[in-house]
C-alpha cells in the first residue's frame, strides 16, 4: 500500500531499522483505539469488536525522512479498572496518541485527566497526539472541533479529527506524530554529540539509535500481542 506525504511503507523490506518508536494510544473505553491501531497497521476495520483486557501492541515498518522506523503501538485498555496496570507501559514511550470519541462528550471532558497522567508517567519530551475518532458520524457529534482544537493548542498537542471506520486522516495523524518523535530524537542526538546530554534523557538515547523495552522485560500474563480484532 503506497503511502502520502511524510512515510512509505516497507513490505518484505531488508533494510536495516535506524529506529524503534514505542507509541502509546490511551483514552477513555469504547472510542475505537484498537480499531484506529488495526487500521493504521493492518488497513483493517472488525465491526464484531472486544473490549481491550490488559495491554496488546502491534507494529508497523515506514521510512519517515530517509530512515527506517519501526513503530511499536501499544494499546491500554481504558477502563478504570486497568489504570494501574496500563501506567507502567507509559515508560519508555517516545508518544503518545490520546484518543476521544466525538460523538461522546464524556470521553472528551476525560481528555485533561489523561493528559496529567500521561506526564505523570512519561518522559518530559514525548510528543502528544489529541485524535477525535469516529468524525465520520456526522449527525451524533457532541464535540465541537472549535472545543478540541483550543484544548490542544493550550496543552501543546497536535491535533487530527479521525475515522477509523473508514480510514479518513488515519495514516496522516500517525505520520505526523512518527515524524515529530523524529523530530525530537534528532534534537537529543545532535545534544548528545555535542556533548549536551544530560539525565533528563531518561536513557532514551544509547548512541544514535533509539530503542524500546522489549516485551520480555513485562510479565508474559500482561502482554497479549495482537491477532484478534478488539476495540
Amino acid at each position: 500500500m503506497n503511502q502520502e506525504m511524510n512515510g512509505v511503507e516497507l513490505e518484505n523490506h531488508q533494510e536495516k531499522i535506524d529506529y524503534v518508536f514505542k507509541v502509546v494510544v490511551i483514552g477513555d473505553s469504547a472510542v475505537g483505539k484498537t480499531q484506529l491501531l488495526s487500521r493504521f497497521a493492518r488497513n483493517e476495520f472488525c465491526f464484531d469488536s472486544k473490549s481491550t483486557i490488559g495491554v496488546e501492541f502491534q507494529t508497523r515498518t515506514v521510512t519517515i525522512k530517509s530512515k527506517v522506523i519501526k513503530a511499536q503501538i501499544w494499546d491500554t485498555a481504558g477502563q478504570e479498572r486497568y489504570r494501574a496496570v496500563t501506567s507502567a507501559y507509559y515508560r519508555g514511550a517516545l508518544g503518545a496518541m490520546l484518543v476521544y470519541d466525538t460523538t461522546k462528550r464524556q470521553s472528551f471532558d476525560h481528555v485533561a485527566r489523561w493528559v496529567e497522567e500521561l506526564r505523570g508517567h512519561a518522559d518530559n519530551s514525548i510528543v502528544i497526539m489529541l485524535i477525535g475518532n469516529k468524525a465520520d458520524l456526522v449527525d451524533l457529534r457532541a464535540v465541537p472541533t472549535e472545543d478540541a482544537v483550543e484544548f490542544a493548542e493550550n496543552q501543546g498537542l497536535f491535533f487530527f479529527e479521525t475515522s477509523a471506520l473508514n480510514g479518513d486522516n488515519v495514516e496522516p495523524a500517525f505520520f505526523k506524530l512518527l515524524e515529530e518523535i523524529y523530530n525530537v530524537v534528532s534534537r537529543k542526538a545532535l545534544d548528545c554529540s555535542n556533548g549536551n546530554a544530560n539525565e533528563n534523557n531518561g536513557g532514551l538515547l544509547k548512541g544514535l539509535k533509539i530503542d524500546v523495552k522489549s516485551g520480555a522485560d513485562f510479565e508474559v500474563s500482561e502482554i497479549k500481542k495482537l491477532s484478534t480484532c478488539s476495540c
